[in-house]
């Protein structure tokens, strides 16, 4: 079964230990997905990528259009204990995927094993169909949605305290417009995270060099 993978991973280890295990790799451009064999799409990410896609919310979106094919597969490749990330975040997100999004996880050591585990799924694959899901478009996130993930990127908050801001104060600009007092008034916000989000709006930018 030839094994469809994004340009992005040719200069993955993976790709090269594929080929010197004898697998047909066809490198294309694919919106969705890491690796497309037969009606399987999967995911690949390394332990600190997977860590930063959780960071950045990446991650959940990635997961939602990978839903989009017949079958689904993340491959996490790496230690996760060696990431320094908070360990009930990792394990919360982790069965977030498998019991909400109810997509498999593979846990694989290296490029090396990742690679022999696609080999696998790659002969076990059903011969492949006419149209194997490379027109499948990426997710376009409502205008609710986009607006939902604005606020989700102020540090502390997620989906739940993001929905109660936005209905709270109307729009975008009303959060970020809103006083440090207002602010302690929504649930669960309290007067430490009013203070980081007024800070987060007011202070100049200053990076670090």
């Amino acid at each position: 079964m030839r094994i469809i993978a994004d340009q992005r991973e040719k200069n993955s280890l993976v790709i090269s230990e594929l080929m010197h295990l004898g697998e047909e790799v066809e490198l294309k451009h694919l919106k969705v997905a890491d690796y497309i064999i037969g009606k399987v799409a999967i995911e690949r990410k390394t332990a600190s990528d997977f860590v930063s896609s959780i960071i950045n919310k990446r991650l959940v979106k990635q997961l939602e259009e990978i839903k989009q094919f017949e079958k689904q597969l993340l491959i996490i490749e790496g230690d996760l204990s060696k990431t320094n990330f908070n360990e009930n975040a990792i394990k919360g997100m982790l069965l977030s995927i498998l019991l909400e999004f109810k997509i498999p996880i593979l846990l694989t050591e290296d490029s090396l094993d990742t690679a022999s585990f696609l080999s696998r799924i790659a002969k076990r694959a059903d011969k492949p169909q006419k149209d194997i899901g490379l027109k499948i478009k990426k997710k376009t996130f409502s205008l609710d949605e986009q607006q939902q993930l604005i606020i989700e990127g102020i540090p502390w908050v997620g989906p739940k305290l993001a929905k109660e801001l936005l209905k709270r104060f109307g729009t975008v600009q009303g959060v970020f417009n809103a006083t440090e007092e207002e602010l302690e008034k929504v649930n669960k916000l309290g007067k430490k995270k009013a203070k980081i989000i007024k800070n987060l709006v007011t202070e100049v930018y200053n990076p670090r060099k």
